[in-house]
Formats: structure tokens, sequence, C-alpha cells
């Protein structure tokens, strides 16, 4: 038993778990310099988030240390649970939820406000990759249905319909392109893709044109083109993002020392827009740092999704990966001022109990599903068509075996 446990830790991706404990202790820093000198938000305690963001962290890692302990198989049975539990609690902040800057996004546990969206991300994946996976085991054709695709879709369609119904314009636009990067992970044909592209572009001018978003939601988004269209909010926000990553220089101010910080010019700069506390304390050498930290966890992401033998490890794998690259591109980008402002939080940085337990809980699913892949060479196939084959050798075995004592 004990050789067992040993040789199943050193199975664990080191590089990725590295990576990922750098991020969050970078975290709590981040999260700590940007709010040390708002005695609006800390009521004059400069510890006050540096408690909070060290407790999310902490509990977002033994919920990792739990997932990574349970067999992803067995995550793949609770799957349903999760995806029912992510829908009842959107559910939930539409009944009763408290509406943060425009969007009834949160609800309440007690003392504890929790942000269900962010479970559905997670929720929505490995819901995703349980659909296919039922769907293929056995089956004799190799190719991804038009019915696999129409199933996956209506699965993600439930959440994403809530989270429009905040209305949350940043998590559907994290949902929407990582459900179609699912899609595309799972083997799906390019025309069909392009089909559901147009769809998806169809879809979202039908929305603006009927009106269903409000004038301050479409100026938000188009703020990084022109930043008068929203002067007192996005616009500001952009503007501001902009000259305090740019007084970071190479080296940056130091940490706790930044000019902008310090003076609390950037709203949101501990939650949405902590990546310009990177950029102007640590410059743009600790910038290019914490990106190329993220591009390692993405690596070994992709990494571990080519290498597992299991169809649902397989596909729940790289829509992590789909779903945190998007998610970073996005708020990076929204800081630089080259992607809209949509107020999705940075993964593994931003503060907040909900987005960084939803990642380190994504984080132990890809830890486990390495830890346990059988398969010692990377696959050069196509993105499912190895994991099918092998299953048609395995019927026509079983169906050779059988003919062969039937005779």
């Amino acid at each position: 038993m004990k050789n067992d446990v040993m040789a199943f830790v050193r199975r664990i991706d080191l590089i990725l778990l590295g990576a990922v404990l750098v991020l969050v202790t970078l975290s709590v820093l981040f999260v700590w310099s940007a709010t040390i000198h708002r005695d609006a938000i800390t009521g004059g305690d400069t510890t006050a988030y540096l408690r909070k963001q060290t407790i999310n962290v902490a509990a977002g890692l033994v919920l990792m240390v739990g997932v990574v302990a349970t067999n992803h198989r067995w995550v793949r049975l609770l799957t349903p649970v999760v995806y029912l539990g992510a829908v009842v609690g959107l559910v939930l902040v539409l009944v009763m939820g408290s509406t943060v800057n425009g969007s009834k996004s949160w609800v309440a546990l007690g003392p504890v406000q929790f942000q269900p969206s962010e479970l559905a991300k997670l929720a929505v994946v490995i819901a995703m990759a349980l659909v296919l996976a039922e769907r293929s085991e056995g089956r004799w054709q190799a190719r991804v249905s038009l019915g696999d695709v129409v199933a996956m879709i209506l699965v993600a369609a439930v959440p994403i319909a809530l989270v429009v119904m905040q209305p949350d314009l940043g998590t559907t636009l994290v949902l929407g392109v990582t459900v179609f990067c699912v899609l595309a992970a799972a083997g799906t044909p390019r025309r069909w893709l392009a089909l559901l592209a147009l769809a998806g572009l169809a879809g979202a001018t039908t929305v603006v044109a009927s009106g269903l978003l409000k004038q301050y939601q479409i100026n938000r988004f188009m703020a990084f083109t022109d930043p008068s269209l929203d002067p007192r909010g996005a616009g500001y926000n952009v503007q501001q993002a902009r000259i305090a990553i740019g007084d970071g220089g190479i080296f940056g101010q130091g940490l706790f020392e930044g000019s902008q910080a310090r003076a609390g010019f950037v709203p949101e700069q501990h939650t949405d827009f902590i990546f310009t506390v990177v950029g102007e304390e640590l410059g743009l050498v600790g910038s290019l740092l914490v990106i190329g930290l993220i591009g390692v966890v993405l690596w070994r992401g992709l990494r571990i999704a080519a290498r597992t033998d299991d169809l649902f490890g397989r596909v729940a794998a790289a829509g992590i990966v789909c779903w945190l690259g998007i998610q970073s591109f996005q708020n990076i980008g929204m800081c630089l001022g080259i992607m809209p402002v949509t107020g999705v939080p940075l993964p593994l940085l931003s503060y907040g109990g909900s987005s960084m337990i939803a990642a380190l809980l994504a984080v132990g699913l890809l830890l486990g599903i390495s830890a346990r892949s059988r398969r010692t060479g990377l696959d050069r196939s196509g993105p499912l068509q190895d994991l099918r084959s092998r299953d048609r050798l395995q019927v026509a075995a079983v169906r050779k075996d059988v003919a062969f004592h039937r005779n």
C-alpha cells in the first residue's frame, strides 16, 4: 500500500504543481499590495485582505489535494452532482442573489458570499466531457457524431442561459469560447465548428440589436477601442490600467511601492485589475514572469490531455486548459487595453474565494489525471482518434473471441 502511494506521488506533475504554488503565493502578495492602502475597503486594517486571500488559497489547496487523491473516474461519477449544483446555484442567484457592478452574480451562504458562475465553468467542462465519454464507449464509430455535438451543446446551454440572465457578459463570453474549444478538442469536424462560430456571431448580433443588453454594457464592451464611450466607467478603468502598467517600466517600482496602487486610481485593482499591480510594481520583467508561469500551467495541462488514456480525462483536461487560457488572455488583455472590460478575474491570481477555489479544483483534476495516466508517450494523431481506434480494436477482439468459441 505504501509503495502504491509513493508511486502515485512520484507521478504527480511537479512542474505544474510548482507553477501553481508560485502563482497562488504571488496572489496573496499582490492582493495585499493592492489593498494595503485602501482604508475604504479594509476599514483601516492593513492586513485584512492578506488574511482573506490566504484563507481563500488555503481552502482551495485543501480541496485541490482532495481532488488529486480521488480517482478522476470517481470525479466522472460525481459530475452530474457538480453540474446540478452549479445549475441550482445559478438559479438561486437569480432568485435571491445580490447585485454587484450591474450583475446579479453573488449568493450569500451565511456570512460567506459565493459566485456560482465560477463553479459553472468547471461544471460545463466536465459535463461535456462526460456526455462525450458516455456516448462513445463501446461504439464502433470513430468520429464525433452530430448527436454528440448536439448533446454537449445542450448540456452547456443551460448554465450559459442562466449566466446571460444575470446578466454577466464576461462569464458568458468565457463560457461560450470554452464550449467551442472543448468541441474542437473533442474532434468535431471543422465545417461544423465554422457553422457554430457563425451561429454564435449571429446570436451575439441579435442580442445587441434586440436591446437585451443595456447601453452601459455595450459601452463597457467597446471602451477598449474608444475610452470616451464610457469615460467614468470602463473607459476610465482602461486608461488608469494602462498608466499603472506603463509606470512600472522594466523592473517596476517595487512590491508595495506602486504609486497608482497607493493612490487607489485603478478601480477593482485587487480583483479584475490585479495584473496592473504586477505591471506597476514588478515591471516588464515581473509581468513576463507571471505570464510565463500561466503559460507553464497551460503547457502542462495540454501535455496531460495528450497523454491520458481515458476519454473523459482527456476532454476534461483539454477543456480546463481552454477555460484557464481564455480567461487569462481576456483579463490580461483587458488590463493592457487590447480586450474589452468584461469583469472576469485572472485565474489563480485575483482576489476571491469562488474563482480561486474553482481554479484550484480544476488544477487538482489535472494533477489527478496526470498521476493516473498509464500512457508514456505523446500521441501525435488526432485529438481523440487514438482512443476510439483502441476501443474499436478491443471490440473487434471480443467479437473474434466470441465467434471462435461459437465454432
